[in-house]
């Protein structure tokens, strides 16, 4: 299994990924091959299938990067069914208590370590490489939780304490609207909450992380810069849009006489 994301996030080394809401293997694929380190598949904000993650965790896994899936919910059977899959960690979103971290971790991990039900598909070779990813699961698996919601910032400490928590990724859509100012990413409250976020993963020695919604390569090398280490650059379908609606916008139309 692949444990580079895992790895990345301990050492402190910068990792690049992208996040996949169309759930098309064809873009999938491009998105790899761009040079991205590992690739979310969202669940949460999107109509991607069950059937269809397995088959982007394929296409993902079989180029070689680490396919991540962001859950609709902390649901464990929806955890459990996305590890079975051969996802090589989960985004947790909207975590706002250490409970809720736990709960996750404990989900993804079979007994001893968690409750999750032990079953043979996809990630277990379909039965002969079960010892194999039992070995890998405790220690190659990776826990990524979204803070994203003033209810959170309380609880920071604790949450990033939790050695089973590997990084963090900073939601700014919903964070700045439950802070009432949805979408102003520059607002005080927001630049506040985000800095506060920052300097815990900083504190607790965790990756600190942030979603680039927009594909914009400057604030990229921004981020990069304030050092933040775990990124998401962009969002499939804003890639899409963003690069159509510029091309146009470029276009010198010839007047009609």
């Amino acid at each position: 299994m692949n444990s580079s994301v895992r790895e990345h996030l301990a050492d402190g080394s910068l990792t690049v990924g992208t996040w996949l809401s169309l759930g098309l293997p064809s873009i999938a694929e491009i998105l790899c091959a761009a040079g991205f380190d590992w690739v979310v598949i969202d669940r949460e904000h999107s109509s991607v299938s069950f059937e269809r993650t397995e088959a982007l965790i394929r296409t993902i896994d079989g180029r070689g990067k680490a396919a991540l899936v962001r859950l609709s919910s902390h649901d464990p059977t929806e955890i459990k069914r996305v590890m079975d899959a051969g996802a090589h960690g989960i985004v947790a979103p909207m975590i706002c208590s250490r409970e809720e971290a736990d709960a996750v971790w404990s989900a993804m991990q079979y007994p001893p370590e968690g409750t999750r039900g032990v079953g043979l598909s996809r990630a277990q070779g379909y039965g002969p490489g079960f010892e194999d990813y039992r070995r890998w699961l405790p220690e190659g698996a990776a826990l990524v939780v979204q803070l994203e919601h003033v209810r959170a910032l309380p609880h920071l400490d604790a949450i990033l304490a939790a050695p089973h928590v590997h990084g963090c990724l900073i939601g700014p859509y919903d964070l700045s609207a439950s802070l009432g100012v949805p979408g102003q990413f520059d607002h005080p409250k927001v630049v506040e909450a985000i800095e506060t976020i920052w300097e815990a993963a900083i504190r607790h020695d965790k990756a600190p992380g942030i979603h680039i919604v927009e594909p914009d390569p400057h604030a990229l090398q921004r981020r990069v810069g304030e050092g933040y280490r775990f990124i998401a650059y962009g969002v499939d379908f804003r890639m899409v849009d963003r690069a159509a609606r510029e091309g146009l916008s470029a276009l010198d139309k010839p007047s009609a006489d």
